[in-house]
């Protein structure tokens, strides 16, 4: 690793920076340790190497967040696709954006996940651009300078630990790679048994139609966050906004002896599948996470309901036609 940083320069941190920051499973922040090391001896300059690997956070961070900005909530849907463990961090992210605002953007680039979540996500609920730089700016200015002065602080331990891994050979390199397929493999089953899990109780779209025109209409409850549904307005007729963190203190709300159908707009429904587990646990027998979830609905050309911008439902109510989904 010395080698490489000493025989490319500050042009192979900028890249690894800039690479690992669009999302690509990347050491760059121990290259940056190990380049922050090499400040200490003169092989490079402290100031140069901040002032590149902060330009390189700075492009990438641009770039989710105009990508949030432009295309909304599918840049986290693919995300959710995409990742193992997505729809938490999404949820979580929202979370802290609503509690915290803006700062959160300095605290998710210390937050595995978190970081990949935040920066489209404040493009979807419009941030403005200088907002955005400036506290995007002051995190990642944290970040790496905090990545590099632990190589300044530590130069000598970085070393010892590198001529260490040169001394294993291969064998480190392949302890860590197997370490980590063992993890992703771990993480894909978990998501599979709980995929299997709850699949016989999930509902489908149609399922939820011909129910709600019966004499004992289910109760449908709408689990997106706050700051999504003030994002997407749409929402199936009668749904009871109530998010995951909520549901504690809201149970009062959802009878026992009524269906209770749950939808979030995650293609991968693990919020609904969640918080029917969990009102499984407390005695609700007829719960139900909604196939597909809101996405399923609108597609399948059922009506859908408008709320304000203060989360109350409009009175009016309109069919999605072809050409509207489209």
């Amino acid at each position: 690793m010395i080698s490489l940083v000493t025989e490319f320069g500050l042009g192979l941190v900028f890249a690894l920076v800039l690479i690992e920051q669009l999302g690509a499973p990347i050491p760059a922040m121990p290259m940056l340790i190990v380049a922050g090391a090499l400040t200490v001896d003169g092989t490079l300059a402290g100031f140069e190497l901040f002032g590149l690997a902060f330009a390189a956070c700075m492009i990438a961070d641009a770039i989710w967040y105009a990508a949030g900005r432009l295309y909304g909530r599918r840049v986290m849907k693919i995300l959710c696709r995409v990742s193992l463990s997505p729809d938490s961090c999404v949820r979580q992210t929202e979370f802290r954006f609503e509690r915290w605002g803006r700062p959160t953007l300095v605290l998710a680039k210390f937050v595995p996940g978190l970081s990949t979540i935040a920066r489209p996500l404040a493009g979807a609920m419009q941030l403005s651009w200088p907002s955005f730089l400036l506290w995007n700016g002051v995190g990642a200015a944290r970040l790496c300078g905090a990545a590099i002065g632990l190589g300044m602080l530590f130069h000598a331990e970085v070393e010892r630990l590198i001529l260490a891994l040169q001394d294993l050979g291969t064998a480190a390199l392949e302890v860590v790679v197997a370490l980590l397929a063992v993890y992703v493999a771990l993480k894909w089953l978990q998501r599979r048994r709980f995929h299997k899990l709850m699949g016989s109780a999930r509902i489908t779209v149609d399922r939820l139609h011909w129910l709600m025109h019966r004499d004992e209409r289910p109760l449908v409850v709408d689990l997106r966050s706050p700051a999504e549904r003030d994002q997407d307005r749409r929402t199936i007729p009668g749904a009871l906004p109530i998010s995951a963190d909520e549901l504690d203190r809201r149970l009062d709300e959802l009878p026992r002896d009524r269906d209770i159908i749950i939808y979030c707009s995650c293609p991968n429904e693990e919020a609904a599948a969640y918080v029917t587990r969990r009102l499984a646990r407390r005695g609700y027998t007829r719960v139900h996470p909604l196939l597909g979830g809101l996405d399923a609905w609108v597609a399948a050309g059922y009506e859908i309901e408008m709320r304000t911008a203060a989360g109350t439902q409009g009175a009016s109510m309109e069919a999605m036609s072809p050409a509207t989904r489209a």
